[in-house]
């Protein structure tokens, strides 16, 4: 994971979320889950061609938001959780002044649906 300063990494991760596709990427990647999904599947997905879309999957792990895997000639791409969280804790480590209860309902936003 890069090492610059949080605020530093926080900017570049969320400049690496400030684009359509790979924030759309993002998203296909975190409701995948766990497994992931292999390149050609994302930019079929995606309906981007594949060397643009290797681009956008490079930007994302260099901002740590998305970990990849060579398996034989393919490489399979996950969400990095622990990523995801660095980004959110950094956004939210402030929050509240002394007030928790104000950021005490922020997870039961999250609709985790199951299957």
């Amino acid at each position: 994971m890069n090492m610059l300063d949080p605020q530093d990494w926080a900017v570049d991760a969320l400049g690496a979320l400030a684009h359509e596709t790979r924030l759309s990427v993002f998203r296909m990647l975190v409701k995948a889950g766990p497994d992931g999904l292999i390149a050609g599947t994302i930019a079929a997905r995606a309906g981007v061609p594949p060397s643009t879309m290797s681009h956008h999957l490079a930007t994302l792990e260099r901002a740590g938001l998305v970990a990849s895997t060579r398996e034989s000639r393919l490489i399979h791409y996950r969400a990095d959780y622990a990523g995801i969280r660095r980004l959110l804790g950094f956004l939210m480590q402030d929050c509240c002044r002394g007030a928790p209860e104000i950021c005490a309902d922020l997870l039961g936003q999250i609709a985790c649906p199951a299957g």
